[in-house]
């Protein structure tokens, strides 16, 4: 069983993966109680255009999908604030956008088809060494600034308007939380893809809430599901040679019909 642990390439999987599993469900706990769980894939999406972008340039594509991604946040918060009370305008024309300049970008691109599979549906097991530099980076900067600002944000995600009226400048925060999660959506697409990160971001959350009691405990049991669910997924895909990120997120979606099954069980216990 511990052959695993014989191969450099499983080794820089199993550390992505944890280091994964720690700032997903930390960014994904603030979206979804602000009901902006859509904004992981909107991210996605622009960061496969940034992956484009550097496919066809010969850049880091990690790289490039963090800066398209850092664009699509800044232009959320510009047509949030344009479209204060419909929100969703904003998510669904960055997505959009997103989407058809990824198409423009891979049309114009030739020869890198299996490249741009690896991260529609990712490829954990090709993480490279810079790959996990990159996401240790994203890892340890997510903590510092979520420690550091936990109490605003906090906040914010409950009571936003609250938050504007002690003085904090709501927009600032709201594009530094839009930042962070586009850095977090940009290392994650490495791990499952960009069509099935967002499920890395919120499903460990949505399990989480089945059975936390405050928020606080909602961020380590969330965590601990996504450690669990992806270490898991990752020694089953490697044993029955299935593919890793949609091997992690159906253990992931286990985890939340267990939750579900568990709270209902307890509730007509009690």
């Amino acid at each position: 069983m511990l052959e695993i642990f014989e191969f450099d390439f499983m080794v820089r999987a199993i550390l992505a993966g944890i280091l994964t599993a720690i700032i997903c469900p930390l960014i994904g706990s603030f979206l979804l109680v602000r009901r902006l769980s859509l904004v992981a894939d909107t991210l996605a999406h622009a960061s496969l255009a940034g992956v484009a972008a550097g496919m066809l340039f010969g850049l880091y594509p990690i790289l490039t999908a963090m800066l398209f991604a850092f664009s699509g946040a800044f232009f959320i918060e510009r047509l949030r604030k344009a479209y204060a009370t419909f929100g969703e305008i904003s998510i669904a024309v960055v997505h959009s956008t997103g989407l058809a300049i990824a198409v423009i970008l891979f049309g114009l691109g030739k020869g890198f088809n299996v490249d741009v599979l690896s991260y529609l549906f990712g490829s954990i097991v090709a993480v490279t060494e810079r790959d996990l530099w990159m996401i240790s980076g994203v890892t340890a900067g997510t903590i510092v600034l979520v420690a550091a600002f936990y109490k605003k944000l906090f906040a914010l995600s409950f009571d936003e308007e609250h938050v504007q009226l002690r003085g904090v400048n709501v927009y600032m925060l709201n594009l530094l939380f839009m930042l962070m999660t586009a850095l977090i959506v940009s290392v994650a697409i490495r791990i499952v893809g960009v069509l099935l990160v967002s499920s890395l971001i919120v499903i460990p959350v949505a399990a989480g809430m089945q059975v936390a009691n405050s928020f606080r405990n909602l961020l380590f049991v969330a965590t601990g599901i996504a450690l669990t669910g992806i270490l898991t997924g990752l020694g089953s895909s490697y044993y029955l040679d299935l593919a890793p990120g949609g091997t992690i997120v159906l253990v992931l979606l286990a985890f939340l019909l267990g939750a579900i099954v568990f709270k209902n069980m307890a509730g007509n216990r009690f």
